[in-house]
């Protein structure tokens, strides 16, 4: 990431206070991988075309996640399936969020004003580490371009873990799926039995090892 000067972010050249960070997940319902969590604050020249990643084809998904990262302030969180399993995957969830967040702001060496999250809680009140004023916006991801652009950063991230993933365990499906609980990947998941990144807290692959 770029040093952050007045020419090129749009918010750092007014008031500490200004700076906003949008922040969303990837992979809270898959049966397998991890959870990710993105951190944003847009930066100029702020990407054109922002929206929210499952509205995106892949190919202007990747473009979009390339220019945010070139041209904003990030971070990205990786809660593994192991974390999922002992704390569920809410407070998954509200841990990467939190710890994104906590990375982005100590780049910045400043706190942001407030920080928007995607759906209708935040992790105020949940997280011990979450220290920094939050609204949470239902749909955010398709409003808030700073919400969008952690969406498709956290998306890309995580797609590319699970094409990884799928090279060491090639039965699954999951260049395709990435992990989620599709046909193939249960099938997959009766015959092979789980790896060690499925999630065995979830109902499918808890079945699976009793099988």
């Amino acid at each position: 990431m770029d040093t952050i000067t007045p020419e090129n972010c749009t918010r750092v050249k007014h008031a500490v206070t200004d700076i906003v960070i949008g922040v969303d997940e990837a992979g809270r319902g898959p049966l397998a991988g991890p959870v990710v969590a993105a951190a944003v604050m847009l930066c100029e020249p702020i990407p054109t075309g922002l929206d929210d990643s499952k509205k995106l084809v892949p190919s202007r998904r990747a473009e979009l996640d390339l220019a945010i990262r070139e041209t904003c302030r990030w971070a990205v969180a990786v809660v593994e399936p192991g974390e999922i399993d002992r704390i569920n995957i809410f407070m998954a969830t509200m841990e990467a969020m939190t710890r994104c967040v906590a990375q982005l702001c100590a780049a910045l060496g400043e706190p942001p004003r407030e920080v928007l999250i995607d759906g209708n809680m935040t992790p105020r009140g949940r997280c011990d580490g979450w220290r920094w004023p939050a609204r949470p916006l239902v749909g955010g991801d398709g409003i808030e371009p700073c919400i969008s652009a952690a969406s498709i950063v956290a998306k890309e991230w995580r797609d590319r873990l699970m094409i990884a993933a799928a090279r060491e365990h090639p039965a699954y499906g999951w260049e395709r799926n990435k992990g989620y609980g599709t046909a193939e990947h249960r099938e997959a998941l009766r015959l092979h039995g789980p790896t060690p990144l499925h999630r065995r807290s979830f109902a499918p692959v808890a079945q699976a090892t009793l099988l």
